[in-house]
């Protein structure tokens, strides 16, 4: 077949199935156990004002210095397709906010960002992301339930091999004395600092524990700790979190060098942390940003989040062998052998959805044995073969495709009868 005329955009991709069905499922996933801790769902606007993510994430920043997609719209007013999600879920709710307001507010969200870089596996210039923001919450008990959100997430999607990292970076009365601390370290070592490196002293040297070169590794391996310079506050609420892991039984470490990509981060932050090929990959990040709201121009406003980016969370689930089929069954394969049968088989068809089981027949004209081979390929947990004896026997013969077991059930209470299977399942 030729290529179309048309070629994607660099650093976009399609999505088209079997895949499709694990960004489905994965959604269906995230979404379900968010609204068992009582998230909601919000939607902000692709494109926003430039200024937002210029204020939110720091002008100093990789962001948006490197990676925004920014342009003039027809009447010269700057806009940029979201890096990410935060700042523009707080301006909605910011806009919104009255003295009725009921708190805490917490909502969760799942849509494309857009970064100009270089596109590489598992990280391209539109990419999705899951997250949750929770406003109104000062306790440690309000970054406990993300994390334990994110948690329950990640376990029921089968990733393994996953630990938590934790570090407190401090709040508005403390994070300066260690910014100045670490910026006296970084000068001392400006002769071995990469030139990226060197520029961030002068803007935001936390920034410096973010690079990859291995010279710069090497010079903060005895940089000051951020724990050696937090507030009693910070400490408590550390403590607090620590203590709250341990009853969830939620193991974690704690990592000094995590500080986060933006600058708005605060007290906490914290990473879930997978091996992959060697090295270790984050997962799902986030952390504590009480200040953002009022570097907005908005009202003091406690606020806590994570973000999970769903491309490189495909990517584990690729590389542990999670498929769709792992997590979502197809549960029933109805194969017709004549054509007396299809009218049974889209009546027992429409039936069983209404009961939100999933079910399907052939509608290619194939024959048994390929309709047969098409239910195994596609990983159907049961097949029923369905002709004229069948239908005038009133007995139907249920087949487990992945060991070839039977069982047999009556045609008039075949639908319920096999709810019934299901469910004890």
């Amino acid at each position: 077949m030729s290529s179309f005329f048309v070629d994607r955009v660099r650093g976009m991709q399609d999505v088209l199935p079997p895949e499709g069905e694990l960004w489905r499922r994965i959604e269906s996933v995230m979404f379900e156990i968010a609204s068992c801790h009582g998230f909601s769902y919000v939607r902000t606007p692709i494109l926003e004002f430039t200024e937002l993510f210029d204020r939110s994430a720091g002008e100093s920043s990789d962001i948006v210095q490197k990676e925004m997609y920014t342009f003039d719209d027809k009447s010269g007013r700057s806009v940029t397709m979201r890096p990410e999600f935060t700042a523009g879920v707080l301006r909605a709710v910011a806009s919104s906010l009255s003295g009725s307001s009921v708190f805490p507010l917490k909502l969760m969200y799942f849509g494309p960002c857009y970064r100009y870089e270089k596109p590489q596996e598992g990280r391209l210039r539109e990419f999705f992301q899951f997250g949750l923001e929770s406003f109104g919450g000062t306790s440690s008990l309000a970054d406990f339930e993300i994390i334990v959100v994110a948690n329950r997430i990640l376990s029921k999607l089968g990733i393994s091999d996953i630990h938590l990292e934790i570090n407190a970076v401090g709040c508005s009365k403390c994070k300066s004395t260690y910014l100045d601390e670490i910026k006296r370290f970084f000068l001392s070592k400006s002769d071995v600092l990469c030139e990226n490196c060197i520029k961030r002293l002068s803007t935001n040297p936390l920034r410096i524990f973010d690079c990859k070169n291995n010279r710069c590794q090497e010079a903060f391996k005895d940089a000051p700790e951020t724990l050696s310079f937090i507030c009693d506050d910070c400490k408590s609420g550390l403590e607090d979190l620590k203590r709250y892991l341990s009853i969830a039984k939620i193991p974690y470490e704690i990592n000094t060098r995590i500080v986060r990509g933006l600058d708005y981060y605060t007290r906490l932050v914290f990473e879930f942390v997978t091996k992959l090929n060697g090295s270790n990959l984050t997962v799902c990040g986030g952390g504590r940003y009480d200040n953002l709201s009022k570097s907005l121009g908005g009202k003091d406003l406690p606020a806590t989040g994570l973000a999970i980016g769903v491309e490189r969370l495909i990517k584990i689930m690729k590389d542990m062998n999670i498929s769709s089929h792992t997590l979502n069954n197809r549960n029933l394969y109805i194969a017709c052998v004549d054509e007396s049968s299809k009218d049974v088989a889209v009546q027992l068809s429409v039936d069983l959805r209404d009961l939100n089981v999933t079910v399907d027949y052939d509608i290619m004209e194939r024959s048994l044995k390929s309709q047969m081979r098409f239910a195994d390929k596609m990983n159907y947990d049961y097949a029923l073969v369905l002709g004229s004896n069948e239908i005038n026997s009133g007995i139907l013969e249920l087949k487990k495709l992945s060991d070839g077991s039977t069982k047999k059930f009556s045609l008039d209470n075949f639908v319920n009868e096999f709810f019934e299977f299901l469910s004890r399942k």
